[in-house]
């Protein structure tokens, strides 16, 4: 596995590898990689492409300085596991290679606008700003390729693809399924945050998707459900909302058919996010 850290030697390598007929399948992260992010480097695998995987913890995605410090970062362990599903290139760029300026405003920032302003977007101002931008760059400095991305963050998922085809980039954007540990919370990096009896109030999130997948009702239901579960277990609640996957816009219940649900909460100081498919049943029908 080659690693690499100046962005001018990761444009030269992606362009080489190109010109020896390699697809190349970019996943990014930002490191503290569990088996989420193995799964997108075994997806790409499968599609029997060049894995080059990136690590950067990105400042601009973050609106809260405490939240930045205390995001796990396990480098050494990062790197064998990548290893060990095969990634071909890890990219571990500095953040003078990625925004120079930093403490400082860059210049520069990539908005996406309408879906990234609710939910995530609303709650964290600036974190969508953060995420287009850095993926912007990442794509612009890989070049053509598929990109991956895990389908826990689902509106940073929709984010990116908006921006892909706004932009023109010659990127196909990948969604890959949640993966769950074997008690249903949703991997995430900032589960290790978290102490046992914070991990317990944790699995409200996915009961409360759970209880909403097996619901086929109008969405003012769905949401009141999901928020009795989320509140019962002593969560602090961000937001239970059903929405339409593509334009973000809130669910009425005039509608019917396939909607997300999304879910964001607080334990401990520890923000979490989830989310499932759900079917709604217009009132009245």
């Amino acid at each position: 596995m080659e690693r690499i850290s100046e962005v001018s030697t990761w444009r030269a390598y992606a362009e080489h590898q190109r010109s020896l007929g390699h697809r190349i399948g970019l996943v990014p992260t930002m490191g503290a990689l569990h088996a989420g992010h193995t799964s997108l480097f075994d997806a790409a695998k499968r599609n029997g492409e060049l894995v080059v995987a990136t690590i950067f913890v990105n400042p601009r995605q973050f609106n809260d300085a405490a939240d930045l410090r205390a995001y796990p970062r396990t480098p050494g362990a990062d790197a064998a596991l990548a290893e060990a599903h095969g990634v071909d290139c890890l990219v571990e760029p500095t953040l003078e290679e990625m925004w120079p300026q930093y403490p400082k405003s860059t210049p520069t920032t990539v908005s996406v606008g309408g879906i990234s302003e609710s939910l995530e977007g609303a709650g964290r101002p600036g974190h969508f700003e953060g995420v287009a931008s850095v993926v912007a760059k990442l794509l612009a400095i890989t070049g053509p390729c598929r990109a991956y991305f895990g389908e826990k963050d689902f509106q940073q998922l929709a984010v990116v693809r908006q921006m892909v085809h706004d932009l023109g980039f010659d990127v196909e954007v990948v969604g890959s399924a949640i993966v769950r540990d074997h008690d249903g919370l949703a991997l995430s990096s900032r589960n290790v945050l978290l102490a046992p009896p914070q991990r317990t109030s944790a699995l409200g999130l996915s009961r409360a998707l759970r209880a909403a997948e097996a619901l086929a009702a109008p969405a003012s239901i769905v949401r009141e459900t999901m928020l009795t579960i989320l509140e019962d277990s002593g969560l602090d609640v961000a937001y239970a909302e059903v929405v339409d996957p593509i334009t973000f816009e809130a669910s009425s219940d005039d509608e019917s058919g396939e909607r997300r649900a999304l879910v964001a909460a607080r334990v401990g100081g520890v923000r979490l996010i989830d989310n499932a498919t759900v079917t709604l049943m217009a009132k009245g029908d």
